[in-house]
């Protein structure tokens, strides 16, 4: 397949790179990035789009993707598939999609789970929305970059179930850094309560895969001083995503609410900008009730 690839920065450029290794003819775009190996190099953005079959985009935020948009969209031939990869709004998701329809072209949002490592290892799960024919041309290509993709309905429906899933998580991490911290303040060893959580009802994947406290667990980003596998900051980004369309929805999500704030204040006043999101657990070993 002919693809065009747009943003190859940390999660873009090992996905190019699997799409090459897997023998597509790939050709990419980045104001920044270098281009992966494999990957041809395009002056423009209109430049790595034209005559492609899918156009992959993998950008910082929502309006990002909507001017990139606008320089794709006329360059892409009938037919062609705008997939975007990129984590945005609901809103922006389907502004893209339907300006994508009304020149002729597919387009599908698909944001990923699964972080740099699983964009390295091919991994990531790919949560899409769009019609049942973009899917279809599009899906070869999500077993090439991930172990699974889900079409989880029309376009914004992938965006929705990202959003959903990582308030899930950021909430879910709070909530095991606050037990470890409160652990260690009651003599609680942390191995003895990772044992107990880990096949208790506190299971979560932030306790088992993800473990915030260093040497507990399988290996994660604690055990490499909090250097981020996921960033506080993308935590952020997420959560004010999810309030943002919870304030859309008319939906009460208080403790969404909560862990966008806790985040907030780690990342903006709390030196979190940098570190893994698990990073939340030595923030509250440092603080106390009140």
């Amino acid at each position: 397949m002919k693809i065009g690839f747009i943003g190859l920065g940390n999660m873009g450029a090992p996905m190019a790179k699997n799409l090459v290794a897997a023998g597509h003819d790939v050709t990419g775009h980045d104001i920044h990035a270098p281009m992966p190996d494999g990957v041809v190099a395009a002056i423009s953005a209109a430049g790595a789009a034209k005559d492609a079959d899918v156009v992959i985009t993998m950008l910082p935020n929502g309006a990002i993707l909507r001017a990139v948009a606008d320089e794709l969209i006329p360059a892409m031939k009938q037919g062609a598939v705008l997939c975007d990869c990129s984590t945005v709004d609901v809103e922006s998701a389907r502004a893209v999609a339907d300006q994508a329809a009304k020149a002729g072209v597919l387009a599908i949002d698909a944001p990923v789970s699964g972080g740099i490592g699983g964009a390295a290892a091919g991994t990531l799960t790919f949560m899409a929305g769009g019609s049942d024919e973009a899917f279809a041309i599009v899906k070869p290509l999500f077993d090439v970059m991930g172990q699974k993709a889900v079409h989880c309905g029309a376009s914004g429906a992938g965006q929705a179930a990202k959003i959903c899933n990582n308030m899930i998580l950021g909430v879910t991490m709070i909530a095991t850094c606050e037990a470890f911290a409160l652990a260690d303040k009651l003599g609680l060893d942390r191995q003895k309560m990772f044992d107990v959580v880990s096949t208790s009802s506190g299971y979560s994947w932030t306790m088992n895969a993800y473990c915030p406290a260093p040497g507990v667990g399988p290996q994660s980003p604690a055990d490499n001083a909090y250097k981020p596998g996921f960033a506080a900051e993308l935590m952020l980004k997420d959560l004010r995503l999810s309030q943002q369309a919870a304030e859309a929805a008319d939906a009460d999500t208080p403790m969404g609410h909560l862990a966008a704030l806790l985040y907030e204040t780690f990342v903006e006043s709390e030196g979190g900008k940098g570190m893994d999101f698990s990073a939340m657990l030595p923030r509250f070993e440092k603080r106390h009730r009140g």
